[in-house]
Parts: C-alpha cells; structure tokens; sequence
C-alpha cells in the first residue's frame, strides 16, 4: 500500500530521473538526431537537440517535425504537447550561421535554377510553425535559455510559454538585412502599446522575468524547477486548458530583492510607446531625437541607445518590417504568414542585397554596420518597398507560393488568454467598458482585486497592474473623500 510518504519518495525520485536525464541529453547530442520526440504518460515532447548550434532550425529539423506534429494531432493517446531544446537554447532561430543554411538559402536564391528551394525553406519553417499554433492538443513551450527568431515562431502561439531567469527574447531579423517573420506580424500586434514595433525594428532582446511581464511568455519559473513541472503535467490523467495552467502556475516564484529592474516601465515605457506609435520610420528617428534631449536621464539614455541600435540596422529592413506590422495589425495569423512569405520571396528573387550582406557578415563575424545598399533610410522611398515587397504586381513576388493551413490545422488558438492582464484589458475595466463593468469610477483596490480574481490569484498579476495604472491612470478624490482613476489617454 502506498503511504503519503512513499509517494512523496516516488514522486522525487522521478523528478531526479528527469533532471538527469535532461542533462544526460547535452552530453549525448552529438550522437543522437536534431530532434529527439519522447512520450511519457499523456505527454508527448519534442526536444531540439543541437546543442552546440544553440538549435538553430535547418531544413532536417523542420522535416522530422512535420509529421510527429501531425501524428499527435490525430492521436488519442496524446493528451499534451511539450516543446524544449537542449542545452543553453531553447531555439536560436534559423541557421543563417552555418554554412550549409547559407547555401540551402542565400546561394539558391542566387540561381535562378534553384531559387524555388530557399523560397520552400521559409515556406516549410512557417507551416510547422502555423501546425503548432493550431494543433488540436494543448501545447506548452518552454523557452528556457536563448530564444529568438525562428525558436519564437516555434513557441509564440502555444496557450503556455514558460520563460525562467536564463530567457533571451529577440527578433533580430532587421540586424541580417531582413525583416520578423514567423508569425510576428501577428504576435507582436497583440503585445501592450508600441512594444511590438519597438522589439521588430530594433531586434533587442528582452531577458528573464520581461520576457513574462510583456507578455510574450505565460509564465514565469525557476529553471530549476522544469523536471517537477514536466513531472507534473506527466501526471496529469486527462490534461485540460485549465488543469496546466494551474500546475505550471505552482511553481511561478515571486522577484526577489537580487532581480535586475524591469527596464521597459515607467516613464521609459510612455516615452516607447509614443516614439514607436508612427506608421513612418522617418517619424519614429524624429520622436527619439527629441527624446535624447530629455530632462528624464532614464528616457534620454534610452532613446539615445535606441538610436544608436537602429542606425545599424538595414534601412530597407526598417521600412519593410513597419509597414508589414502596420498592414497586418488587425489581421489573423495566416494573413501575417502569408506576407512575410512574400517578403522572403522578393528578397530570395533580389528586392535587396541586404539579406545577404547581413548573413554574410554574421558569417564573417564582420564588426560594426554591415555596407548595407542604400545606406540610408533617405535613399530608400517607402513607395519602393510597399511596391516591391507587398504589391501584386511587383516583379519579385511572381514566385511567391500560395500559403494554405494544413489539412486538420484550423483555428489557431488565442496565444495571450494565460499570459498576464494586458493594458487594453486594464484600460477597458477601469473605464468600465467590459460586460461586467457597472459604467462607475472604480479604485486602485477594486482593480487589483478584480484582476487577482479574473485570473485566480495568478503570480505577477498585482505587480503588472500596478505598473499600468500608475503609468496611464491619474487617480482622482471625490467629495466622498475616496480615491478613484482615470485613464489619462
């Protein structure tokens, strides 16, 4: 018979075997496949397994995901999907380091008897990406460790995002001359005020416990703790929606005292959102500037370094990535997939030299601004690019693929519905335009209190509200003598 204690024993004693023989994984990469699957109980586990390419995506890799992928989706034995990567990376994005991507992409794209294949490269990294988003299972991604690009269009539309301490978020795509892909056109439309536009032109990188409070992870562990969390959901007898998001939730750890700051708040934050929130890249290098004169020394540092970031950025990058997250902001997932494989078509079919100057000087690892061509945003008319990379009858996208779901990959699921109380969320009760609002001023505590509710005391909760509404709410005294906000914007 088993005791409480026993249990307990057994239950640690698994725990243990997953741990080691997490570790165990890295030391035996070389040997193994790219990709390792696994099953334990209901749970069935992808594990990217290139270590020492921090799991760079290739061609192999997207092949033997396509049809475990839809072998789980039609499977009743499986009840949850895990995705994760060995070593210090959960993804790294697309192998534009190796040499051998570089042929499969840059040089195809370079003949014309071949160029078809690098186009069919971007096409099957964003089908497996789209049958993620859209898997029949519940799906959870842990992106422990560096993950960016291609590794973000792997994990971005999974319901559960797990980030930890060790979490490096990018789409660097406008640093190697071409512009974020993937879905985010999608994704990055649905984060909190100007957070997307900032993240897909500058490609800078958000670590640790940001990567949670913007948003772009559900959920917030230890790395320590994923061999309990991935024990746990092991266990789960019939895995639900909400049966995984409260054994994840377990785990969450509240910041402690040693934490860096979240530095993308406050007045830093209004001063993003008002510097990224033109439609004209001209624009937002006006609103900087402006900003670098700031008597905020926050605000002025970061509007210099963010200068500084997008000036050695590709110009035509720049204007590509805006225009594609402007035109896409109210659309679905497969309309964002399908422009930016039109814009990996007109580059693949010569639109711009930058993608390859920018691989190749990743190869190389050429310091400082790559020789992009033109060199500057003046020398690059907006008229060109919206033509060249989105108009039908641009001369570059003659060969674009049409771009479909695969066949029992509907409806992708809503990727925020576990994340943290978005902005839009807070504004909408604290203006009282919700279904449950009374259509009356409310308080501080009533809004926490309503929010910790909502979301079942869900960790971070408070501390994300709060920050919204110090920095978008003034908060007003009746004649009753009690305090209550108003939404400022």
């Amino acid at each position: 018979m088993r005791t409480p204690q026993t249990s307990a024993l057994a239950a640690t004693r698994r725990t243990s075997q997953i741990a080691r023989h997490m570790m165990s994984t890295s030391s035996q990469a070389s040997e193994e496949a790219p990709v390792l699957f696994e099953s334990n109980g209901s749970v069935r586990s992808y594990i990217l397994n290139r270590p020492k390419k921090l799991n760079a995506l290739d061609a192999t890799m997207l092949g033997l995901l396509k049809p475990k992928i839809q072998e789980w989706n039609q499977s009743s034995l499986c009840g949850l999907v895990v995705g994760r990567g060995v070593g210090r990376a959960f993804c790294a994005g697309g192998d534009v380091a190796s040499a051998n991507t570089r042929t499969e992409v840059i040089e195809n794209a370079a003949d014309a008897k071949t160029r078809h294949k690098a186009i069919e490269y971007f096409e099957s990294e964003f089908e497996v990406d789209y049958m993620l988003a859209a898997i029949s299972k519940p799906y959870v991604a842990i992106i422990d460790g560096i993950t960016m690009g291609g590794g973000v269009g792997l994990s971005a539309m999974a319901p559960f995002r797990i980030a930890t301490e060790t979490t490096s978020f990018a789409m660097p795509e406008t640093k190697i001359g071409y512009a974020p892909d993937v879905g985010a056109n999608y994704f990055l439309n649905r984060l909190d005020g100007e957070l997307g536009a900032y993240l897909a032109l500058t490609g800078e990188t958000l670590k640790g416990r940001a990567v949670f409070v913007h948003g772009l992870a559900t959920h917030y562990i230890p790395q320590r703790r994923i061999p309990a969390v991935l024990e746990a959901l092991a266990s789960l007898e019939n895995p639900t929606m909400d049966t995984i998001n409260s054994t994840i939730e377990l785990s969450y750890y509240e910041p402690e005292a040693s934490e860096p700051s979240i530095a993308l708040t406050g007045s830093v934050r209004a001063a993003l959102d008002s510097a990224f929130s033109h439609r004209s890249v001209d624009k937002i290098f006006e609103s900087l500037e402006t900003y670098k004169q700031s008597s905020d020394e926050q605000v002025k540092a970061w509007a210099a370094s963010t200068l500084e970031a997008l000036n050695l950025r590709s110009p035509t990058s720049l204007r590509v990535a805006l225009h594609a997250l402007r035109e896409n902001k109210d659309l679905g997932l497969i309309d964002a997939l399908r422009t930016e494989l039109g814009i990996a078509t007109a580059l693949c079919n010569g639109a711009s030299p930058d993608f390859e100057t920018g691989v190749t000087a990743v190869l190389n690892k050429t310091p400082g601004r790559p020789n992009w061509k033109p060199a500057t945003l003046a020398e690059v008319p907006e008229k060109t690019i919206i033509h060249d990379f989105f108009s039908p009858s641009s001369e570059y996208l003659i060969s674009k693929p049409d771009f479909y779901p695969t066949a029992g990959f509907d409806t992708p699921r809503h990727p925020m519905r576990y994340a943290l109380p978005s902005q839009e969320r807070i504004m909408r009760y604290v203006t009282q335009d919700t279904p449950d609002g009374g259509g009356l001023a409310v308080s501080r505590d009533q809004v926490l209190q309503y929010f910790e509710q909502q979301t079942k005391g869900k960790g971070g909760v408070r501390e994300k509200v709060s920050e919204v509404l110090d920095r978008m709410c003034e908060e007003e005294v009746g004649k009753d003598g009690k305090g209550w906000l108003r939404w400022k914007h």
